[in-house]
């Protein structure tokens, strides 16, 4: 009996031998630098170094636009200052009209350009002006237009 108690003993003591030695091996792959977590801890830590890094750089940039931004408020507030000084005496100033001044009756009427360059055409070469032939507005389509029904090609 007690040798097969012996027996039992030493295979219990193999059994847990052998299943620490499958734990080291894990835990020495678990740890590894290269693909375990040890090596996703370093890259997390490499790419929190350079967050940190980009986020320092992008307050320093926000600080130099706030105040490059403050020294462009302070300009503008003193150029509204001036026009509205300029304004101000502006109001001060009397327009005086002159006394054989009359309204005019009627606003004068605006020519078109077409009829400004007929006048000036006309002003030029001594004779009536032709008749300018005007073009259709809008967009049209030549060549993607369907050809007429009677056509055949």
């Amino acid at each position: 009996m007690e040798l097969i108690a012996d027996i039992l003993l030493v295979a219990g003591a193999l059994g847990a031998g052998l299943y620490c030695f499958i734990l080291a091996r894990r835990l020495r792959r678990f740890t590894d630098l290269e693909k375990g977590v040890g090596g996703a801890v370093s890259v997390l830590s490499a790419q929190a170094e350079e967050l940190r890094n980009s986020l320092d750089d992008a307050r320093q940039s926000s600080d130099e636009s706030g105040v490059a931004l403050q020294a462009l408020t302070e300009r503008a507030e003193t150029v509204a200052q001036r026009l509205e000084l300029m304004m101000a005496s502006m109001h001060d100033v009397v327009q005086e009209e002159p006394a054989n001044s009359k309204a005019p009756a009627e606003p004068p009427q605006e020519e078109s350009a077409e009829e400004v360059a007929e006048e000036l055409i006309a002003e030029t070469s001594g004779s009536e002006p032709k008749q300018i032939e005007k073009k259709p507005e809008g967009l049209m389509f030549f060549r993607h237009a369907a050809p007429p029904v009677g056509d055949a090609q």
